[in-house]
């Protein structure tokens, strides 16, 4: 561990998803013992039970790595992992872990760490996105550049799920596109250069890219015409920002806009079960009146509540298909290459963090 003065420590600030237990485990391998630079690393996982990330990550580097307490001192040459169920707030030197709102529907949220850590080192900040679904740390990553900081990006062909870097790339002017294994060597580079002077942060829309901490209670931006999936309150935007599209809501649940069409998908796909479900249930009440009907020869009664039947029956079998087909597609369009094995990650602890780390 190395000892810098606050003003001279630089920070990267590492982003993953899908595929990112074997991925960070790769970088990090890498890193040379005395990285002048403090490593920041979010990786989404089950907000439920314990990781074991840092444990892993320590293994693999000659850098210890820990969950950090809040208010923890940020030092040159320690990886902090984000834990669950918390986002990772860089603020004055320290680390806070903050339980505010889902940022793409993620706690910890990579664009949380990434816009605070632009706000708190500026040019001294090296901003990294790995492998993943959707597109969480754009956003981010946008903020480290409009702070002057520098943007990294794995290479997409070189990713175990491209996702999360295409959209970096295709939103960002990224510094760096790199394959994994030029990538340690190009940040401990990086980090021993001298920034250059300090730039004010771009802050065109600051309450809706580079709120360090939302609290909610205000309106942030333009009204958009869309609703949060989480919680229904009003989503505003940022039209006309240079950055790109981020959406929030009172309560303060913000979207990038893959993340939010993934949200909406989800809850769609909810109102569609319940639905079903009801009329089922209307169906099936209906049938047992109409039975009671036939059975005290009520022929007028009958005939009602047995064309009712038949219109929620029918009704909800289209819901049925509809769901079944939504399936297929959905089946189709996220259909991944499993995440490769790494002999770091054949104890049983490393195994369980790998089950919790796919389903992003």
């Amino acid at each position: 561990m190395i000892a810098a003065p606050l003003d001279e420590l630089h920070l990267i600030a590492v982003g993953a998803s899908a595929g990112g237990v074997h991925t960070l485990s790769e970088l990090v391998s890498q890193l040379p013992a005395d990285l002048p630079a403090a490593v920041l690393v979010v990786l989404h996982i089950s907000p439920q039970g314990r990781s074991v990330l840092p444990a892993i990550l320590s293994r693999a580097s000659r850098l210890p790595a820990i969950h950090p307490r809040s208010g923890e001192l940020l030092q040159a040459g320690r990886i902090y992992v984000a834990p669950p169920d918390h986002h990772l707030v860089v603020e004055d030197g320290r680390l806070r872990l903050s339980r505010s709102a889902t940022e793409n529907g993620h706690r910890p949220a990579i664009d949380v760490t990434f816009r605070t850590a632009a706000l708190a080192y500026g040019p001294r900040c090296v901003g990294v996105v790995l492998t993943g679904n959707l597109d969480d740390g754009t956003a981010g990553l946008a903020a480290i550049k409009g702070c002057g900081g520098l943007a990294v990006v794995q290479d997409p062909q070189d990713a175990l799920y491209p996702s999360m870097p295409e959209s970096a790339i295709g939103a960002v002017a990224v510094d760096y596109v790199l394959p994994l294994a030029a990538m340690a060597a190009t940040l401990s580079d990086l980090v021993r250069r001298k920034p250059e002077a300090s730039t004010s942060c771009v802050e065109e829309e600051p309450t809706t890219l580079l709120v360090s901490d939302w609290q909610g209670g205000a309106e942030v931006g333009q009204p958009s015409g869309f609703t949060c999936p989480e919680c229904g309150g009003a989503l505003f935007e940022n039209p006309g920002s240079q950055n790109p599209d981020h959406f929030r809501c009172r309560t303060g649940h913000a979207y990038s806009p893959q993340s939010l069409i993934a949200k909406q998908t989800e809850a769609l796909e909810a109102t569609l079960w319940a639905s079903m479900r009801a009329l089922e249930e209307s169906a099936a009440l209906a049938r047992r009146l109409e039975h009671r009907a036939r059975r005290a020869g009520n022929d007028y009664s009958r005939s009602r509540y047995e064309g009712r039947a038949l219109r929620a029956e029918s009704h909800a079998e289209q819901l049925r298909r509809i769901l079944a087909s939504r399936e297929e597609e959905i089946a189709s369009e996220t259909s991944q290459p499993q995440e490769l094995p790494l002999a770091v990650e054949a104890d049983r602890e490393s195994a369980v963090e790998t089950a919790k780390a796919s389903g992003s």
